[in-house]
């Protein structure tokens, strides 16, 4: 019988997707759910929203709370965190790597490779430069990659699930989406997710 699914939507500038790409495949192993890396970008649905910059720099004061709360939270699940000196970073490149890299079977580790280079090291992962190593780590070939990144195929691809993450409803990330359609926003919905998966699961 199949393994219920969990659908993880995620964006590379978004900090508390950073916690759920570090915790989401044990937390699932958990609960013997299979999940789906879908990254997508947010700048298109904040748009829509008539925002033009994330919510953290708009309101100082929720920032100011996001960037404390993230130190807290990283603290409790025992992960690295450092404040980047640039947010939020633009995570259309890596996006397209990762859509590549889901389909080859390296994105997962890639992409938890692209948050740890933002959120732990403070790196510029705008730059292919820096997520070149990311991907051979990962096991992926970085030079087709990157040419796959560029081409109107993966663009896309990615585009579409943008459309997609819209379609269902997803206003921000990381989100999780169900079979049955079921939305879960953030970081510590997980768990109520995965429970969700398992008990809706034919």
């Amino acid at each position: 019988m199949s393994r219920p699914i969990l659908e993880f939507w995620h964006e590379f500038a978004s900090t508390y997707s950073y916690i759920a790409a570090m915790r989401v495949e044990a937390e699932a192993a958990r609960h013997d759910v299979e999940i789906v890396w879908r990254p997508f970008l947010l700048g298109p649905i904040f748009g829509a929203q008539g925002l033009t910059d994330s919510p953290f720099n708009i309101y100082a004061d929720k920032g100011r709370y996001m960037w404390r709360d993230m130190a807290r939270l990283c603290d409790d699940y025992g992960l690295a965190f450092r404040k980047p000196s640039v947010f939020p970073r633009n995570g259309l490149l890596a996006a397209r790597v990762a859509v590549r890299g889901v389909r080859d079977g390296w994105g997962a580790a890639f992409i938890r490779g692209v948050y740890e280079a933002n959120f732990v090291h403070d790196r510029d992962i705008t730059d292919a430069a820096v997520l070149a190593p990311i991907v051979i780590a990962a096991g992926g070939d970085a030079e087709r990659a990157f040419t796959d990144a560029a081409d109107d195929a993966i663009k896309t691809a990615l585009r579409r699930q943008t459309e997609e993450a819209q379609a269902r409803g997803v206003f921000g990330a990381p989100s999780f989406t169900t079979a049955d359609g079921e939305l879960f926003w953030g970081h510590d919905r997980l768990e109520q997710a995965l429970q969700w998966a398992v008990k809706h699961h034919h």
